[in-house]
């Protein structure tokens, strides 16, 4: 079976970092000939070509490598600045990232983030049972956004999912990682084949998001990805180490992710640099987040606030039958009683989380992140407001003298209400 291509490029060491195409299967390599190709005085490029032949069963195990995780320790000598838990927070150019985003491409080290693997034969019932997905009418290789919700439908979080052959993969918010596994087991029956495990800290998570995204996946050979339906992911080997890459960036819907061993993470990381990418910190990354309108737990997701009030529309499904929070949704869309909606708000000047947010002298809503945009040029918030109060357009004010217009964000306007399709 033909395979594809990869060229792996790097001119950090002498050995040469490949990705190379195994869904479940670790190929055989065949390696042609290497040829080193001098760019300056300073630095060597070195291509590698792979082919396909035949292949074996590769066990796919996210043990960490008998090794120090070097990754952070390479960080911090390249000037990013990482907190004491781990967290890489800056690298001295959040206005230069924040432009990346939208003009070139950004790369950010998201293994702070909780991935949960559950695995079981019981795996996709449980899931489609305790989240809003349809996980029933996934296949292996496809993704998607799903909510965990409250028996009422409050917002716990936003998890992104991967199907993979033998187990679900969830990344969530990492404030939110050990609660969650915490309630799955609570609803796991005698019964019921599922097991859930944190593999956070046997795994590393990069976001490759911007425009140019694609250029770097075409410099990889990974072009299959190109143009693939968000969450659609595949499995490569990086030296005989596993490493998926993903459509989407948690953001957004364009760019990449990928899920690798500490093992492989600071020859990725740093080819992604070598290949254009700019390094973008957790700071930067929550600017991005608010200027996106993507919701956060303890911000926007809370007990306060439901499903389609955070309106999370492609996150839900109708047609699945009972799930956990499915009778107030219902009832919700049924009796059109949903009262008011996240939104986002240009801010005059700085205001508080928490604050008040009025229209024509009535309290409308509540503001609930709030953050300086690229070179601080102004400000954006994004806030519940009371859908019948004040729509796109009109000026509200937060807090005493804040004034704010009602806008759009990205990550709110691509939210459509579900399908009524039985497949959805």
């Amino acid at each position: 079976m033909a395979m594809m291509r990869i060229d792996g490029v790097s001119h950090i060491t002498n050995t040469a970092t490949a990705l190379l195409p195994s869904l479940f299967t670790v190929t055989v390599l065949r390696r042609r000939s290497l040829r080193l190709r001098n760019v300056d005085s300073r630095q060597r490029k070195l291509q590698l070509r792979c082919f396909s032949a035949s292949s074996d069963s590769l066990h796919f195990d996210f043990s960490p490598p008998p090794i120090d995780h070097d990754l952070l320790d390479t960080i911090s000598v390249a000037g990013g600045k990482v907190s004491e838990d781990g967290v890489v927070e800056s690298f001295n150019n959040d206005d230069e990232a924040l432009d990346a985003f939208d003009n070139g491409v950004v790369v950010v080290d998201l293994s702070h983030f909780g991935r949960i693997r559950v695995s079981g034969d019981d795996r996709v019932p449980f899931l489609h049972n305790q989240t809003t997905a349809n996980f029933e009418c996934l296949k292996e290789g496809q993704g998607c956004d799903t909510v965990i919700v409250t028996p009422t439908a409050r917002t716990i979080d936003i998890a992104h999912a991967w199907v993979m052959k033998n187990a679900i993969m969830l990344t969530v918010s990492p404030t939110t990682c050990q609660s969650i596994i915490e309630m799955l087991n609570k609803y796991i029956f005698f019964a019921d084949k599922v097991e859930i495990k944190d593999i956070t800290k046997q795994t590393c998570l990069f976001a490759l998001a911007g425009p140019k995204s694609n250029q770097i996946m075409s410099k990889l050979n990974l072009e299959e990805l190109i143009g693939q339906p968000y969450g659609e992911h595949k499995h490569y080997s990086l030296d005989g180490m596993p490493i998926t890459v993903g459509v989407g960036s948690l953001i957004s819907e364009e760019g990449f992710t990928m899920l690798l061993t500490p093992g492989g993470a600071v020859s990725v990381w740093k080819t992604l640099l070598t290949e254009g990418a700019v390094p973008m910190g957790s700071v930067a990354w929550e600017k991005l987040r608010i200027i996106q309108g993507r919701p956060a737990p303890e911000r926007e997701l809370s007990k306060e606030f439901n499903v389609l009030e955070a309106g999370l529309w492609n996150s839900i499904s109708l047609n699945k039958g009972c799930y956990k929070g499915q009778e107030t949704i219902a009832r919700l869309i049924t009796y059109d009683g949903i009262k008011q909606r996240l939104c986002g708000l240009d801010l005059s000047a700085p205001a508080e989380p928490g604050s008040t947010i009025t229209f024509n002298g009535k309290k409308v809503g509540k503001l609930t992140s709030c953050t300086k945009r690229r070179n601080g040029s102004s400000h954006i918030g994004l806030g519940y407001i009371k859908k019948q109060a004040a729509s796109i357009g009109n000026t509200v004010t937060i807090g005493e003298d804040v004034s704010g217009v009602v806008a759009e964000v990205p990550y709110l306007a691509r939210q459509h209400p579900p399908s009524t399709n039985p497949s959805s």
